[in-house]
């Protein structure tokens, strides 16, 4: 019997781990990257989508569409960027060649949507941004949202606190509105949180090691240096927390980060608990709407699928 790679989409607001997060879905034969959407975030909506294409254009995937999603989040105005992190366009300074790719006219929800009802196998949907375009999709269109095989989110912490404030995590900060629609809606979710990403570190060695399998490796490496400086100077780490990468490592191979049906609340107010996803950890969740909350994580091992996979990628594009 042939294999048939699972249907992916990316939901993205590259982003330097964002960047690193697509370019390993390309390298990865277990998924077929149909779709790529885009949405407010770490930096501005137009400049995540131009991102968004000269990353594909890098990897020479010019082909896989890129709709335009949300502006801004939900309810309430975003505080904050995160430029101070990724660079003021994202890319920690590098500036990628222009991709001769259009965007999809459609608007990201509806691309989503369309694809969702006319895939003929499950669709899995990686969500490494704001919640925003997912939050849309589950309220103006249900029934395609229904039809999504796997959603796998990179935020949250049940554990760990946050990243942005002390309570809160920059994705589900950036829209809780956005989040607790998304939690509530009973989609076969998995939350990849702060709890599993942020021991998993990509050292300045693994980063070498794909920077010398060819040019696009080298590209790949150079948008890390920034995300390097920052760890150094804020962590004090020779390394950098590959969030969204290891979501897409679960979306590629699920299993890899070990879950547990969880009961998964975000706090909407506007204290300084903001953006915190309260997570019941005392039971098991039977409920409709729990969320596979990941709780454990075999780092160097994920790091390692990461690196291998970009070098991969790299010596094939040389």
């Amino acid at each position: 019997m042939a294999y048939t790679p699972t249907p992916l989409v990316i939901d993205t607001d590259p982003g330097i781990d964002d960047a690193l997060a697509i370019l390993l879905a390309l390298a990865s034969p277990e998924v077929d990257l149909r779709l790529v959407t885009t949405v407010h975030g770490n930096v501005e909506l137009a400049q995540t989508t131009e991102n968004a294409l000269r990353v594909l254009h890098l990897a020479g995937r010019s082909d896989v569409p890129v709709a335009v999603g949300a502006r801004s989040s939900l309810v309430h105005p975003l505080p904050g960027r995160a430029g101070h992190v990724h660079g003021s366009a994202g890319l920690g300074g590098v500036v990628l060649p222009p991709s001769p790719a259009q965007v999809d006219p459609r608007p990201a929800v509806t691309a989503l949507a369309e694809l969702l009802e006319t895939s003929a196998e499950p669709v899995t949907v990686a969500a490494i941004g704001p919640l925003t375009n997912i939050a849309l999709l589950v309220s103006v269109y249900p029934d395609a949202a229904a039809r999504i095989g796997r959603l796998v989110v990179m935020g949250g912490s049940a554990t760990r606190g946050g990243n942005v404030t002390g309570a809160a995590e920059f994705n589900v900060w950036a829209d809780p509105e956005a989040a607790a629609v998304v939690f509530r809606a009973g989609l076969p979710t998995v939350m990849v949180g702060l709890d599993v990403t942020l021991p998993t570190v990509l050292t300045e060695a693994g980063i070498a090691r794909f920077a010398a399998a060819g040019p696009v490796g080298a590209r790949a490496a150079a948008i890390l240096g920034q995300y390097l400086d920052h760890a150094k100077t804020t962590y004090g780490t020779a390394g950098v927390v590959v969030h969204d990468a290891l979501a897409l490592t679960e979306a590629i191979v699920p299993g890899t980060l070990g879950t547990v049906a969880r009961d998964v609340v975000v706090d909407t107010g506007h204290g300084a608990g903001r953006g915190q996803t309260l997570v019941d950890r005392r039971t098991v969740s039977t409920a409709p709407t729990a969320v596979g909350v990941a709780e454990r994580v075999d780092s160097a091992a994920a790091v390692e699928f990461l690196v291998g996979r970009m070098e991969q990628l790299a010596a094939s594009l040389s």
